[in-house]
């Protein structure tokens, strides 16, 4: 089956039950895209869910930088990325750049559990010509 465009997902540690129960409750729904996660996130998503997920490197080791780059490139339709603000993040300066990149390239993001269910019942999102190329 063709994927509809590319989904990333990526959460902190204190983020990544919160973002399993967003994935379970809209499982039918992303399974019709390619996902992406960093590497702590995607196995549990996988080990939780069942779901293919293309692992990335954790955020720490590069898995931001992979993420940059791909948005970048213009292949991204959305980044779900569950923050923690309340917790200090060895590499805070990547994220900070991460989320700058996103927005530079009109990418939606969410980066919490409210705006996801926004973007992921928006009739925008279920509209295939508002989806890239792969």
């Amino acid at each position: 089956m063709q994927k509809r465009g590319i989904v990333i997902l990526v959460a902190h540690d204190a983020k990544k039950n919160d973002l399993v129960e967003w994935i379970k409750f809209n499982k039918g729904t992303l399974e019709n895209f390619a996902l992406y996660a960093t590497k702590t996130t995607g196995e549990l998503i996988i080990k939780n869910i069942g779901l293919e997920i293309n692992l990335l490197k954790s955020g720490p080791l590069g898995g931001d930088s992979q993420i940059g780059t791909m948005l970048v490139e213009n292949s991204v339709n959305m980044l779900i990325f569950f923050w923690d603000p309340l917790s200090p993040q060895p590499h805070d300066v990547d994220i900070k750049a991460l989320l700058r990149i996103a927005v530079l390239y009109n990418v939606p993001i969410a980066c919490n559990r409210a705006t996801a269910d926004y973007l992921i019942s928006s009739p925008l999102f279920h509209q295939d010509e508002v989806f890239k190329e792969e």
